[in-house]
């Protein structure tokens, strides 16, 4: 293995090149992720779509996205890495133009899935390319630009996404990705380099079942998590089918991978105790921080009533600090601080940051007042990303730690996809318990009411409206403040639950073995 090792690594300008190809690559596909999430409002109006179908824009890129990561290494070793990345990054680039110019709201969709489809490749790709082109002591400065990239990725969206959208049309959040592509696709195909091992398979070897088991099984439960809410859950057939489909699909996709000769995912990695407990705390890793990446944006600009810029600058002092986290963080490790105990205080910082958020919530709400809070995810954010994938990988070895980073990669985006699915459910249930409770309490009895009805109305009256026009109105008003708390309070007590959930979490890190070998962290950062 060594001779083959040292061959991929470059010095001087190609390693540079390579660098910034890489990093590139997994900006696109990252930014691509959030960037979406501040145009959802304006997508919405020009599609004509409702917000559950327009939560499918992030959705079928995150299914395909789940899809594809599993099996990048074996894409890789079947088609060769360079053309495989390149292809990635060619299909990622013309996907982005067709999202563009979608003319309705499913075409979007179906060119969001092509585009997922690519860009899920670019992050393990890219992965892998940077690490294997430093020699082993320069490992660790690798991951951490990639880390860097992977962290400020996701904060970058949506000041960008809103900058775009504020100042041009959302069509250009997918065409800004047009010319980078074609500047990665150039520079990837002229320096980046196949490795010669992994024999390819024949047609009649690849395990076509798997394949076809893990889509099933993933994609039936994507579209079970995001349309339960709106189907009704389980009262809605095709719902239901489509669980027991998810459910056989999953029981008969790891019976085939366990038998079969050249399985496309290799679970017998998951016999390792630490990978097991990794690959939970992924999940919930990933329900927290896409969780809670969904319901700021929205919370800033339908209750507050912020730009889409407004709205993505207030992620950025967050980001600052997780990327400033991340080397100290690396240095801990290295000296031997226990991931456990950072990871226990991560899931304690993140609890304090899902109560300060429940308390300093209103209808009119002050950015001085979201800033800490935000700051405290940041720092919560670096002390679980690097300890928790370090962790899942600390015990094992080779050719495995690949195959590892793919079920932690694949878990922390099903995470996502769980806790946006569950968070959309329980604020909607949540507002209409909220809205009758507060109804309740609007009694036309009350001196208190009548008077705040009459004042609207006069308002109105002298604003030129016939004495009806203007109690209607007074009535819409009343009604709009009372949807407006209903949503607050739901908000509120997402927040709180999702605290709940992480102080849960604590007792998990009891169970962690002490790892043998040290991981390089570069190895974990897929």
């Amino acid at each position: 293995m060594t001779g083959t090792e040292d061959d991929l690594v470059e010095y001087g300008f190609r390693r540079v090149i390579i660098t910034v190809t890489a990093v590139l690559c997994a900006l696109l596909e990252i930014v691509d992720t959030t960037i979406v999430n501040v145009a959802l409002t304006n997508m919405r109006g020009s599609l004509g779509a409702t917000l559950n179908d327009v939560a499918w824009v992030i959705t079928a890129y995150a299914i395909a996205n789940v899809i594809v990561i599993p099996m990048t290494s074996w894409l890789s070793q079947q088609f060769g890495r360079r053309n495989y990345f390149v292809v990635s990054i060619i299909i990622f680039t013309t996907a982005s133009f067709l999202c563009g110019n979608a003319t309705n709201i499913w075409e979007l969709i179906i060119f969001r899935f092509i585009q997922g489809l690519g860009g899920g490749a670019l992050l393990v790709t890219a992965q892998t390319i940077i690490t294997e082109s430093y020699p082993i002591a320069k490992r660790g400065m690798a991951q951490a630009i990639y880390g860097m990239g992977v962290i400020v990725g996701p904060t970058l969206g949506p000041p960008l996404g809103g900058y775009l959208v504020d100042n041009f049309s959302w069509p250009y959040i997918f065409y800004i990705n047009i010319p980078l592509g074609i500047i990665a696709a150039i520079l990837a195909f002229s320096f980046v380099r196949s490795p010669k091992y992994g024999e390819k398979l024949k047609a009649k070897q690849v395990d076509w079942w798997g394949i076809v088991l893990l889509t099933t099984f993933i994609g039936s439960l994507q579209f079970v998590l995001e349309h339960g809410q709106q189907d009704d859950w389980f009262n809605n057939s095709t719902i239901t089918t489509l669980s027991v489909v998810s459910l056989f699909g999953l029981i008969l996709f790891i019976w085939r991978e366990m038998t079969y000769k050249y399985p496309i995912v290799n679970l017998s990695v998951l016999k390792d105790g630490n990978l097991r407990i990794g690959t939970i705390m992924c999940f919930i890793l990933g329900f927290g921080l896409y969780g809670s990446t969904l319901i700021i944006p929205i919370y800033t600009q339908s209750i507050l009533g912020w730009t889409a810029t407004d709205a993505g600058l207030l992620l950025i002092p967050g980001s600052i600090t997780t990327a400033f986290m991340m080397p100290i963080i690396g240095k801990l490790i290295q000296k031997g601080v226990p991931q456990g105990y950072m990871v226990g205080i991560g899931f304690l910082i993140f609890f304090f940051f899902t109560l300060m958020m429940y308390n300093n919530m209103t209808p009119d709400t002050g950015t001085e007042h979201l800033f800490w809070p935000l700051i405290l995810r940041g720092v919560g954010l670096g002390l679980l990303f690097v300890p928790i994938t370090t962790l899942s990988l600390s015990t094992l070895k080779g050719k495995h730690i690949g195959e590892g980073a793919a079920f932690t990669g694949m878990m922390r985006q099903l995470g996502g996809s769980f806790g946006i699915a569950i968070i959309t459910t329980f604020i909607t249930r949540f507002s209409q318990k909220h809205r009758v409770d507060l109804v309740a309490h609007l009694d036309e009895s009350k001196l208190q009411v009548q008077e705040k009805i009459a004042l609207l109305q006069k308002g109105f009256m002298s604003k030129g409206f016939s004495s009806n026009e203007a109690l209607k109105k007074a009535y819409q008003v009343i009604d709009y403040s009372v949807l407006k708390q209903s949503t607050v309070l739901s908000y509120m007590d997402i927040f709180l639950y999702l605290g709940i959930l992480f102080l849960c979490c604590i007792p998990i890190i009891f169970f962690i073995k002490k790892g043998k070998n040290k991981v390089n962290p570069a190895d974990a950062m897929h």
